[in-house]
């Protein structure tokens, strides 16, 4: 069966901007015809780098997120915050902040949204290789002061996603993208 209602809406009203994304309350039109409230988040967009090294080692970085009051291990990735920039170029530009690393070959991998049922932010994934070290010059502030950039096994960073170990959702899907391109 094929959807065919356009679920208008009626009005928007924004509860709060940030620079990285808005909070909004759509005024939805449902199939046959009742109103309802849908809350969401309006985010810029990111982009993620799964970059593996000439040895099959996956790249991680493990960074605070307060959200969850806990460090992660994820794949470098950042916001689509500079109007314009290509997103291989933002891929580029935030591996090397992460990093200190440059692809030689930079390869789109996937996209996903990452909570469609409460948000519309879509991230772009990248698979880099050919790798090497360089001088990014970038000063790293903040939750990012204290990266810790370490290589793992893609088939070790498979086994920490599917254990639980690896929970950032674009890294699990990366990790999986990745192992799946370079099997074949």
């Amino acid at each position: 069966m094929t959807a065919s209602h356009t679920y208008e809406v009626r009005a928007q009203h924004e509860r709060f901007r940030g620079p990285v994304f808005r909070v909004v309350t759509d005024e939805v039109v449902m199939p046959g015809g009742r109103v309802v409230d849908r809350d969401y988040l309006e985010h810029v967009g990111a982009v993620g780098v799964v970059a593996v090294d000439d040895l099959g080692q996956v790249v991680l970085i493990r960074q605070y997120r307060h959200a969850l009051r806990s460090h992660l291990w994820e794949v470098p990735a950042g916001l689509i915050d500079i109007p314009g920039e290509a997103l291989a170029d933002v891929a580029a530009r935030e591996l090397a902040e992460e990093t200190d690393l440059v692809a030689g070959r930079l390869e789109h991998l996937l996209e996903l949204h990452t909570t469609p049922g409460c948000s519309n932010e879509r991230i772009r994934l990248y698979l880099a290789r050919d790798l090497s070290p360089i001088t990014s010059g970038y000063e790293r502030h903040d939750e990012e002061a204290e990266l810790e950039v370490r290589r793992f096994p893609l088939a070790e960073a498979v086994r920490m996603a599917l254990a639980g170990e690896i929970t950032n959702g674009p890294t699990v899907a990366g990790i999986l993208a990745a192992a799946h391109v370079l099997s074949h």
